[in-house]
């Protein structure tokens, strides 16, 4: 549901950006001949043509759409060049557009905050720059880019310019004409220097900015003083609006006889409280008004990375075997970008989430939503694999308990079909750095003793002793991911076995001068250990020390020492 924030309490400006037909645009990029020709790019799938995902503007003249098959899009205009997504793991790669993408955002992020919003989208808070910009002469600072801006309710006889430079202007519509100035300067260098061109609405909130980005394109901006926020909101489709385009929106539309924004007016906060919750309603009554209190976010980093795939029609999936198959490619696709995450930005995701979208065939009724599930993230394709296959398995057997009334459970659990597949690792975080890891609290150190003659030769040893150490336990862990397995890119010494931190301990303490008293560390009796203990640690330092060390296990399956915790499975 949406969530009502509490509306800003100084002016603010936020413009957001939209990248015009951005896939073809990269394409174009890619092959310079096909700019200015009719060009539509096609999802990865050979049936009819395959999907038309973006059109472009000349395309688009000659009555090519996005619903339209590639077959289709040929038949309106024979001229149209299709070019497909690139593939991987049988599956459309969007990588070469998701980079392009950051090359935008590298630009708009010179001039204030930026949120990215999706590939080809971003918010941007140009606050700061605007007020910084408010004490000069605007008259010599708007831009022929700038000038070409489009006013929402603009008087006839008063012009752009003449509207930017107006010695009456409000404090608000000064500093959003300051704006405006810094998005048309910037989005002209986003053109320079990456070859794209963009859209922008620029307005006091982020609904607003998102609403009327999409009015004039391509290559175009257009403003929204607080002035003209009710004229446009009047006869606006509530559809229009984020988060009721939905089942809010069917609510809104069918127990009130909405229609348009403006038809929200006639209710009182109270009325809508009551019929919708406190926080919705408090909401609905703010979007009425064009309030909204929603902040850019600092990010210019997803904040999670997703692999799915469709399959419509007769390409269900149909058996564990096939789903377990998509579930690989679909890992495998996942990795990568984790893996070019933690290399470019030294973050890490935590947490896995499943989507399936699931039916059973010949049940005309709508069937429950095939609920996904989440675990903690362990690093690796195998790894991957095998939790989602776990949590894939526990909601196929509750989808199927539901769906048994009147059936037997053996007729519904074999007439289920996928039509749907996604894997999405979320909460990424920034790796600590300069943090050592937990394992290396775990070496046997054993205490100085007795012989004050052995001390200077104690310390001549000791040192030595540990810096080897240090540096075998470094090259061993320091690029270890966290599903402990040694990259390819790390090769072990010649004629030597990778070091294991267990060697690295005994290798340690036989380097050690012989005592007389020897305390030996973790002994303790198996029942005096609390199993849950090890449970209950941070999801990260479990995958740590199991992914590099693993558990040892007696016959029966439970830990004998406390030590067994930390010794490499043999």
């Amino acid at each position: 549901m949406p969530l009502a924030r509490r509306p800003a309490s100084r002016i603010r400006v936020i413009a957001h950006v939209d990248l015009d037909c951005f896939y073809v645009q990269v394409e174009q990029r890619r092959q310079p001949q096909l700019r200015g020709k009719p060009t539509a790019v096609i999802q990865y799938n050979s049936w009819k043509g395959g999907a038309c995902i973006a059109v472009g503007y000349e395309a688009r003249k000659c009555g090519v759409k996005r619903s339209m098959r590639g077959d289709a899009a040929k038949a309106v205009c024979p001229d149209l060049n299709l070019v497909q997504v690139p593939v991987l793991h049988e599956k459309a790669d969007l990588s070469i557009y998701r980079d392009a993408g950051s090359e935008v955002v590298a630009v708009l992020s010179r001039v204030g905050k930026c949120e990215r919003a999706s590939i080809d989208e971003v918010y941007l808070d140009v606050t700061e720059a605007a007020k910084r910009l408010s004490s000069k002469d605007l008259s010599t600072l708007v831009s022929e880019e700038a000038s070409t801006s489009h006013i929402v309710g603009l008087p006839q006889e008063l012009g752009t310019k003449e509207w930017f430079c107006r010695p009456d202007a409000s404090r608000e519509d000064h500093l959003l004409a300051c704006g405006a100035i810094i998005v048309a300067d910037i989005r002209l260098a986003v053109l320079a220097e990456t070859e794209f061109t963009c859209s922008a609405g620029v307005a006091h909130n982020k609904m607003l900015a998102k609403l009327s980005s999409g009015m004039h394109k391509p290559a175009q901006q257009t403003l929204v003083p607080s002035s003209a926020v009710e004229s446009l909101l009047a006869t606006l489709p509530i559809s229009k609006i984020g988060k009721l385009g939905g089942k809010l929106g069917q609510e809104l539309e069918g127990e009130l006889g909405v229609k348009t924004v403006g038809d929200l007016l006639q209710f009182s906060e109270v009325k809508l409280q009551d019929m919708y919750g406190p926080n919705t309603g408090t909401w609905l009554w703010n979007t009425a008004r064009g309030i909204n209190g929603d902040e850019v976010q600092d990010r210019t980093l997803p904040k999670s990375h997703s692999s799915g795939k469709t399959f419509p029609g007769p390409r269900a999936l149909k058996t564990l075997e096939t789903v377990v198959y998509w579930l690989k490619e679909l890992a495998e696709t996942l990795q990568l970008r984790l893996d070019e995450d933690l290399s470019q930005n030294n973050r890490t995701a935590h947490l896995l989430t499943i989507h399936a979208s699931c039916h059973i065939e010949g049940r005309a009724t709508e069937a429950p939503k095939f609920s996904s599930k989440s675990r903690p993230l362990r690093y690796g394709v195998d790894k991957i694999v095998e939790d989602s296959r776990y949590l894939f398995e526990r909601s196929l057997h509750e989808f199927c308990s539901h769906q048994s009334a009147g059936k037997e459970q053996s007729e519904i659990t074999s007439s289920w079909a996928v039509t749907g597949l996604s894997l999405t690792a979320s909460n990424i975080m920034a790796k600590p750095m300069g943090v050592n890891p937990i394992t290396q609290y775990f070496g046997t150190r054993p205490p100085v003793t007795g012989d004050p003659g052995n001390a200077s030769e104690q310390q001549q040893q000791c040192p030595s002793i540990s810096k080897e150490v240090r540096l075998e336990e470094d090259r061993a862990g320091a690029s270890v991911p966290t599903d402990g397995s040694i990259p390819e890119s790390i090769s072990p010494p010649p004629s030597r076995k990778p070091a294991k931190l267990t060697d690295l301990w005994q290798r340690k303490a036989s380097l050690q001068p012989e005592r007389k008293e020897e305390t030996v560390a973790w002994e303790y009796k198996q029942e005096e250990i609390d199993h849950s203990v090890f449970a209950e640690l941070p999801s990260e330092i479990q995958q740590e020390l199991q992914g590099r060390l693993g558990v040892q296990r007696n016959k029966r399956g439970k830990p004998t020492t406390i030590a067994d915790f930390f010794i490499s499975k043999t």
